[in-house]
């Protein structure tokens, strides 16, 4: 009767959906086990397991030895209403279950811990009122609970997990009681950790918190020295040191998270046609019992609220979320700490503030709080990964070192939109413009920006990275630090940037190609930014062909429109127009939308690196060997593998060029000769050669811009310039060539760009510092020599004209122009 009632007011979302896979039938009897006692409990369990085809925990199956009459056990129960009286520490059925089981070695029971959570993730038609009465750690009331189902129970969520057999327990125990208090402490374990991950761990009060930061040795031996640095009273430093603890510290609030995310939901609708996510049952796999550190990329403001929102609605916590401290504006920032924002500086020059940060990552690190930061540093303007910054991850691996206990792993994140709210904000701060600081009066400005739409959002959930066989691939003798984990390992750096590294490949590995994607690949591709119908249909289909017959990687995802589809979703989108003539219609991209889809071009060129190469190949030649094809590879593969975080060592790249060739082959887009060993391409105007073209001009830029590296240095010299003065060379000369050869995409001279291709450069001993200036051999000059077979005649003399021999005047002009 009481099932009947409830039914109207209780929608259940099982985890996993198939729970029948998790438990199929079995001839051993069922009892399922819940964390706390509650008649409502058992009739939503009751309801789950029926809407599953599970056995029934209203009705103890007669194989059970046990005289029960429901196959269910709460660990924990409500106070008595009448009496004061408490119950038994241990599970009286659990024992009764053990006692029977060892004097009868031939019967077992299957034990299924079952989580139940009410209230936990109000839709956008919820009232704010339902909030008050969402789940939480403290064992609530039977009105409470009564009052949690009226307003709450459309959002139940109930999580099985794999049984456990009572037998395999008791295995090895002479002692029944020992046996059940052992499991209950595992099951009580497994129910906070699903808890932790559900609604978020059970936080202490920030100041407490903060105390802790404050009196931890490494803070107190930091005070001690900044007293004596400074000359002022210890009581000073220490306020200083508190001070720097409540400016960081996040305070999260599970009312405040809820009813954010009440408006967040109707944020998304207004603002995106979809929000869609991929591979997120692999990380519900992974998260119970680590420590999940989330690494997404940066494309747009909106990620630090869209990741964790997302994660929200998917039945984890909200993690805590690193943020600039430029964000610390009145009333937002105070609203961004309850939501879980810890805020950093961009400066950690301040030995002093350094301990208490790395202090205070320690303290929730110790606590189980999840974490989500950015590891690129900032956003990225130009839609491509950015070199990481190393400092969070190593107060990771440091905060790691002193609790080993509990595992962490690294869970990359890919976000592809469609489009962006910063976009021209981006371009003028790539073509020299400062960047605008936040405040309340852009706040506002920026509230135009909601009444668009940015078309669709992807969510894609790369391989996770776990940390300790990370460790023990790069640093074998990690485990020496723990004795003495206050001090910095010599390994730490090389671990860091191997698993930063790691995390930027494995976000590259799981990108999402959209329409807008394929688009911007295609059209930017040609000199005027426009295509024939005919011609950017058959270039759409090459590369969705490219990508499913040769997969990037098995987190890869790609847009189910076809061709004609995709072009009828950018000119809805207003990315491209649509010019009529007689002849066939033209798509084109007009000036300032260019620029822009450059952003989104970049954010998959990594998935079309090898065929572009290939493609670039045979720009200026109409055959060529595959062994030459494959030995120009070799030498520029380090530099393209660093700028696009490829996944591949050299083997693997000559591997994938072959088979890349073989695709061209197979689709009638080059031909071999009887040996196989000669690759040809049909003639210039052909339809043919045009998508070779059209695919080159995709990598044709890093090529060109490696080129002004190699021919200022060759031309100047070996011994002549200085690091700082190749890098403001190759940026004055980048810019111009961009004017004179109208080359409008404003990260061709990224001087980010130009920096990592030096430091590519000293890294395999190309160049080396020799008082202070750039010494080379003649190796150099030859594979200079060698991009004469990929860049045309025109390019290579427009360059050769254009880089200037180092002089003072314009030394000095260098490092007055923009950043």
């Amino acid at each position: 009767m009481l099932g009947v009632v409830l039914r109207p007011w209780v929608r259940i979302y099982r985890t996993p959906e198939n729970v029948c896979d998790l438990l199929p039938d079995d001839p051993r009897p069922t009892l399922y086990v819940v964390e706390r006692y509650g008649l409502s409990d058992e009739l939503i369990l009751e309801r789950a397991c029926r809407e599953a085809g599970l056995p029934s925990p209203l009705m103890a199956d007669a194989r059970l030895p046990s005289k029960r009459h429901r196959a269910v056990v709460a660990l924990t129960r409500r106070p008595r209403l009448f009496s004061r009286l408490p119950y038994p520490l241990h599970s009286r059925t659990l024992s009764l279950l053990a006692s029977r089981l060892h004097t009868d070695p031939d019967k077992d029971v299957r034990i299924v811990p079952v989580s139940i959570f009410v209230g936990r993730a109000p839709a956008r038609k919820s009232g704010w009122f339902s909030v008050l009465f969402s789940e939480n750690w403290g064992m609530v009331g039977r009105f409470r609970r009564l009052l949690a189902l009226m307003l709450n129970g459309r959002d139940t969520y109930v999580q099985f997990a794999s049984p456990v057999s009572l037998r395999d327990v008791l295995a090895g125990q002479s002692d029944p009681e020992r046996s059940v208090r052992k499991l209950q402490r595992i099951l009580r374990t497994h129910f906070q950790r699903i808890r932790a991950t559900v609604i978020g761990p059970d936080l202490s009060h920030r100041r407490t918190l903060i105390n802790s930061v404050v009196n931890a040795a490494p803070v107190q031996a930091a005070i001690d020295a900044n007293a004596g640095k400074e000359n002022i009273d210890r009581a000073k430093a220490v306020a200083k040191a508190r001070a720097f603890a409540w400016e960081i510290a996040a305070d999260q609030s599970h009312l405040v998270v809820r009813s954010v995310s009440f408006l967040l939901v109707g944020l998304w609708s207004k603002l995106y046609r979809s929000i869609d996510i991929h591979h997120f049952e692999k990380l519900r796999e992974v998260a119970p019992g680590h420590e999940v550190i989330f690494v997404p990329c940066h494309r747009s403001t909106t990620d630090d609220a869209l990741v964790p929102h997302m994660l929200y609605l998917n039945g984890f916590a909200v993690p805590h979320s690193a943020a600039g401290v430029n964000l610390n504006l009145p009333l937002i920032g105070s609203l961004l700490r309850r939501g879980g924002a810890f805020f950093l500086r961009r400066s950690f020059s301040d030995p002093f503030y350094s301990v208490v940060f790395r202090e205070y990552m320690s303290q929730l690190f110790a606590r189980g709080i999840s974490m989500m930061y950015f590891i690129e540093g900032g956003r990225s303007r130009t839609g491509r990964i950015l070199p990481p910054l190393g400092g969070l991850l190593s107060m990771t691996i440091r905060s790691f070192l002193r609790q080993p206990h509990r595992p962490v792993v690294f869970q990359p994140v890919y976000i592809g939109y469609e489009k962006i709210m910063e976009g021209e904000s981006y371009i003028g701060e790539l073509s020299g413009k400062p960047k605008e600081k936040e405040s309340w009066s852009g706040l506002i400005r920026s509230l135009g920006a909601l009444r668009r739409n940015y078309g669709s959002v992807t969510l894609n959930f790369g391989e996770t990275v776990f940390l300790q066989p990370l460790l023990d691939e790069a640093a074998p003798g990690w485990r020496e630090a723990i004795t003495d984990p206050g001090v910095k390992p010599a390994w730490l750096r090389t671990a860091v940037d191997t698993l930063a590294e790691r995390i930027l490949v494995n976000i590259n590995r799981a990108a999402h190609v959209n329409p807008i994607n394929l688009l911007a690949v295609a059209l930017l591709a040609t000199p005027k930014h426009a295509m024939a119908e005919a011609d950017l249909v058959a270039q759409i289909d090459l590369c969705k062909h490219l990508l499913a017959t040769l997969p990037y990687s098995d987190r890869v995802t790609v847009t189910p429109l076809d061709s004609a589809q995709i072009i009828a979703y950018g000119e809805t989108m207003q990315w491209i127009r649509r010019v009529a003539h007689p002849l066939g219609d033209v798509l084109t991209v007009d000036a300032k939308q260019g620029v822009l889809l450059s952003y989104f071009r970049n954010n998959v060129l990594h998935l079309f690196a090898t065929a572009s190469w290939v493609a670039c190949c045979f720009l200026n030649n109409r055959r060529m060997a595959r062994a030459t094809i494959q030995r120009l590879g070799h030498l520029v593969y380090p530099f393209v593998q660093a700028e696009l975080f490829l996944p591949w060592g050299n083997e693997e790249f000559g591997e994938h060029i072959q088979q890349t060739i073989d695709f061209f082959v197979d689709r009638r887009i080059l031909d071999v000769n009887a040996s196989g060993r000669i690759v040809e391409r049909g003639p210039g105007q052909s339809d043919t050669a045009f998508c070779l073209r059209t695919l080159a001009n995709t990598l044709l830029p890093a090529i060109e811009r490696y080129y002004i590296g190699l021919e200022l240095l060759v031309k100047n010299g070996s011994g002549t310039l200085t690091i700082s003065e190749l890098e403001n060379l190759c940026w004055l000369t980048a810019q111009r060539l961009s004017l004179l050869h109208a080359l409008n995409a404003p990260e061709f001279f990224d001087k980010s760009l130009f920096r990592g291709f030096i430091q590519k450069l000293r890294e395999r001993r190309a160049i080396w510092i020799a008082n202070g200036k750039l010494e080379f051999d003649a190796a150099l000059p030859k594979v200079a020599y060698d991009a004469r077979v990929i860049l045309s005649r025109e390019i290579r003399h427009g360059i050769l004209k254009l880089t200037p021999e180092k002089h003072a005047e314009l030394a000095s002009d260098a490092e007055d122009g923009p950043d």
